[in-house]
């Protein structure tokens, strides 16, 4: 996997890139993310992914109206809200996948590219049902970003040194443009998915200074990555009990 070129152009904040992160830093002030720790937290989350994605046509109507898959129930996964207000607002879900616990939606459909890279020691942040509240996200142009914020914080926490997102085509444009992402695999059939994702990722290390410095507020102090990341592996509840969904082997 080809690492991301930092080009000097990109590092030029002008005034409308400083607006944007001002607006957004303003943002924060009213943002709390949240571990779905609890029942009644992973279900609203489920509840916003099902309304997103019957939204874009990604899935059928099921009378649950919940949208859950296995990988919500791995012990190597983080599933975080974000919410504005105390409402909930958007919601992204990371594998953070080893040789010990391959366990990766991404790692699953595109094994040919991730797995050589786990087997020489890389480590990977998967970013995966990355949704968001529709009404909100009118009212709040900088919520993409915000949520995003979650994977610069776990790609610190970590040291990874890559951040994968698979991602429909319409959207792709948008992951090159915020966030400097590359597509390095054509889009692929997913099993119940409407539309095909193609593998999209940035080489951490190379962005972080960038992204820093183009949009102040991805930054963190440590003891915020520690209360989202830091638990021992395989602590989730999910493992030990979860809830009645109908469940899926898709993004």
């Amino acid at each position: 996997m080809a690492g991301v070129a930092t080009h000097s152009n990109s590092l030029d904040r002008s005034g409308a890139d400083s607006s944007f992160s001002d607006r957004i830093a303003r943002l924060s002030d009213r943002i709390d993310y949240r571990i779905a720790d609890s029942d009644e937290r992973r279900e609203a989350i489920f509840r916003l992914r099902y309304q997103a994605y019957i939204r874009d046509g990604m899935i059928f109507p099921t009378a649950s109206g919940i949208f859950s898959d296995r990988y919500d129930a791995t012990g190597n996964h983080y599933l975080l809200g974000l919410y504005i207000d105390e409402e909930l607002a958007s919601s992204i879900r990371l594998h953070v996948p080893s040789r010990e616990r391959p366990f990766s939606p991404s790692l699953e459909v595109f094994a040919d590219v991730l797995q050589p890279e786990l087997d020489a020691g890389k480590i990977i942040i998967d970013a995966t049902h990355f949704v968001a509240d529709e009404n909100i996200a009118r009212l709040h142009r900088g919520l993409p970003y915000a949520t995003f914020r979650l994977c610069v914080l776990a790609a610190q926490y970590f040291s990874a040194d890559y951040v994968v997102a698979a991602v429909r085509t319409e959207h792709q444009a948008f992951y090159r443009r915020a966030f400097n992402y590359q597509l390095v695999r054509q889009p692929r059939p997913y099993p119940l998915l409407a539309k095909p994702l193609g593998l999209m990722t940035f080489h951490y290390p190379s962005e972080a200074e960038r992204l820093g410095r183009r949009h102040p507020f991805l930054c963190s102090p440590l003891f915020e990555r520690r209360i989202l990341f830091e638990r021992p592996i395989g602590s989730l509840q999910s493992e030990a009990r979860g809830l009645s969904v109908e469940t899926t082997p898709v993004i």
